[in-house]
C-alpha cells in the first residue's frame, strides 16, 4: 500500500472525507471545506462562534509563539475577534525540563496578549516516540453575523492584495532550523535577521485583516493566510472555495530578498514555501487604495497581484510575458527540504 508523503493530506481526498461526514446541526454556519480554515457556529441569535485547530510540527523553536499566532491568523480572516486559547501539548520523554515547559507557556501568553485572547485550558503531558515538542491549539473567536468573511465569498472582478511578501513563516524556519548549513554561504547578521521574520515582519496577521477591514467595509469579499503549501497553495485554495478562477502577474508577487537567498541553496519554489505572515485579500477593485494606504499607514506593505476570474476559469500565472498555469505544490517546499535532512 502507498503511502502519502509529508505535509497535507491531498485536497482530492480531503474532499471526499469532509462530504461523507459533513454536519447536519443547523447550527453550524460554515463547516469543512478545502480552502476554509475555521469553522463558524450559532450557538445563539445574534452571535456566531469562530473556531479553529492546527498543530505546529515543523518548528521546534519559539513552538508556543507558532502555536497561537498561526492558528488566531485563522480565525481572523473570517472577520472574527481572537478570544478563547486552548492548547494540547506534547512533550518528548527524556528531553522535557520545567524551564522549557515554562518558555512554552510564556510565549503562548505573550501571543494571547498581542492578539486579545486568554488561555482557557488544554492538555499537557510527557509521551514517548516524540523528538520534539508538539503543540496542538484551538483558537475561539466571536464576530457579528453581517461581518463574517470567508474565503468562498471572492468575486469575479476581485482585486487580489497581499500583504508583507513571500514567505515570512518559511525565512524564519529554515534560518533557524539549518543555521548550522547555511552558516558557511550566508552572513551571522543576515542569518539573525532572517531568524527574526518570526517576529518582525511578524508571523501574525490579525493586525493586517483588521486594518483592512476596517478601511473598506463592505468591500472586503474573502480572506485567506497562506501557510503550508505557500502562497500558490492559498490562492488555489481561495479559488476552489470560491468557485472562481484567478490570474497573478508573478512581476507583482513582493518576494522578500532574504527568501530567495534561503531558497535557492535547497532548491526551494518561494510559491510553495509555508507562507505565515501574508494575508491575501480578495476585494472590489475600487476598494485596493484605501485598503493598501491604510495598511501603510500601519507599517504593513500591500501589494496587489492579480484578479479573481469568473466561475470556471483556471488558476494562471504570467511570468515574462507567458501566461502558465498557476503551480500545484503536493507538499510544502519546507517538507520536502526536511526530508532532504
Amino acid at each position: 500500500m502507498d503511502s502519502y508523503p509529508l505535509g497535507k493530506l491531498p485536497a482530492e481526498h480531503l474532499s471526499q472525507l469532509l462530504a461523507r461526514y459533513a454536519p447536519t446541526d443547523p447550527a453550524v454556519i460554515l463547516g469543512p471545506h478545502v480552502g476554509e480554515d475555521a469553522a463558524v457556529l450559532a450557538p445563539a441569535p445574534g452571535h456566531y462562534l469562530v473556531a479553529k485547530s492546527d498543530p505546529i510540527t515543523f518548528a521546534t523553536d519559539e513552538i508556543g509563539w507558532y502555536a497561537v499566532h498561526v492558528n488566531a491568523n485563522d480565525v481572523a480572516c473570517t472577520g472574527a475577534r481572537p478570544r478563547w486559547w486552548m492548547a494540547t501539548i506534547l512533550l518528548p520523554e527524556g528531553q522535557t525540563s520545567a524551564e522549557l515547559v515554562d518558555a512554552i507557556f510564556a510565549q503562548m501568553a505573550d501571543v494571547c496578549t498581542q492578539v486579545g485572547a486568554q488561555l482557557v485550558g488544554g492538555h499537557t503531558e510527557i509521551t514517548y516516540g516524540l523528538n520534539r515538542p508538539l503543540i496542538v491549539g484551538v483558537m475561539l473567536g466571536q464576530v457579528s453575523p453581517d461581518q463574517l468573511i470567508t474565503t468562498a465569498g471572492a468575486q469575479p472582478g476581485d482585486a487580489l492584495i497581499l500583504t508583507k511578501g513571500i514567505a515570512v513563516e518559511g525565512v524564519a524556519i529554515i534560518a533557524r532550523e539549518k543555521r548550522a548549513e547555511l552558516a558557511g554561504r550566508l552572513s551571522p547578521d543576515l542569518l539573525a535577521r532572517c531568524a527574526g521574520f518570526l517576529h518582525r515582519p511578524g508571523i501574525s496577521i490579525v493586525r493586517d485583516a483588521q486594518i483592512a477591514t476596517a478601511a473598506a467595509p463592505g468591500c472586503i469579499h474573502a480572506l485567506h493566510d497562506p501557510t503550508e503549501g505557500g502562497v500558490a497553495t492559498a490562492l488555489h485554495e481561495l479559488a476552489s472555495a470560491s468557485g472562481c478562477g484567478l490570474h497573478v502577474n508573478s512581476e507583482d508577487l513582493p518576494v522578500f530578498p532574504e527568501t530567495i537567498l534561503l531558497c535557492e541553496p535547497f532548491g526551494l519554489d518561494p510559491l510553495g514555501l509555508i507562507a505565515s505572515g501574508s494575508l491575501l485579500v480578495a476585494a472590489q477593485a475600487g476598494a485596493t487604495r484605501a485598503i493598501i494606504q491604510a495598511l501603510a499607514a500601519e507599517g504593513i506593505a500591500a501589494a496587489v497581484i492579480g484578479r479573481v476570474l469568473g466561475p470556471g476559469q483556471r488558476c494562471t500565472l504570467t511570468h515574462a510575458g507567458i501566461t502558465r498555469p498557476l503551480p500545484v505544490f503536493v507538499r510544502d517546499e519546507l517538507a520536502r527540504l526536511f526530508e532532504q535532512g
